[in-house]
């Protein structure tokens, strides 16, 4: 008899100067995966590294299983490689990210890529993803994945969500890329390459 192999999940949470942010959120998404109440608050007690942090948290359906600090480093992220791929899916925050490394060697000589499913931009490899038009910032209706930034700005009636083709991306005055550790990072000067 085969042993079943656990799904594992993560969480990156942003630490900056020994204070965590949007433990709330990360609370409610580790709920939403495994429908355990994990109170953050209590199981994480920050290192005494000053600066911007990286925590990462692994859990499976039982709790959590590893926590680890990094000092964090943003990517400069410019020029963008389009990816066509229709059978990805990333529903939750696996561990397991291989097809999106997959996906992400196709980059070339490109800083990040932007993954179109089913005709549509989704995401990129790290970061929802949100384009400006006008005076409006739109995020892919179908993104790959639900980040806490793009369910906070959302909430907060920031960002519109509108299914997305690359014709509308190559018009964008601005990109913003959205993640835990990044925020909305707006970039203005970007290239994309197909």
């Amino acid at each position: 008899m085969t042993k079943k192999i656990k799904t594992r999940y993560f969480e990156t949470i942003k630490l900056e100067n020994g204070v965590f942010h949007n433990l709330f959120f990360h609370e409610k998404r580790i709920y939403k995966t495994i429908k355990l109440r994990l109170n953050l608050t209590r199981l994480l007690s920050p290192p005494k590294i000053l600066g911007l942090v990286k925590c990462k948290v692994i859990y499976d359906e039982n709790g959590v299983l590893e926590i680890s600090y990094l000092k964090y480093k943003k990517r400069e992220i410019q020029t963008f490689k389009v990816i066509f791929c229709d059978d990805i899916s990333y529903d939750y925050k696996f561990l397991d990210r291989s097809k999106i490394d997959e996906l992400f060697k196709q980059k070339k000589d490109c800083d990040e890529i932007l993954i179109f499913k089913n005709s549509f931009l989704s995401d990129t490899s790290i970061a929802n993803i949100a384009v400006k038009y006008g005076n409006i910032w739109y995020t892919p209706r179908l993104a790959l994945f639900e980040g806490i930034t793009r369910a906070r700005l959302l909430k907060e009636g920031k960002l519109k969500e509108k299914d997305l083709n690359l014709d509308f991306i190559k018009k964008a005055q601005s990109l913003a890329l959205m993640n835990a550790m990044i925020g909305f990072d707006i970039i203005s000067n970007f290239k994309i390459k197909e």
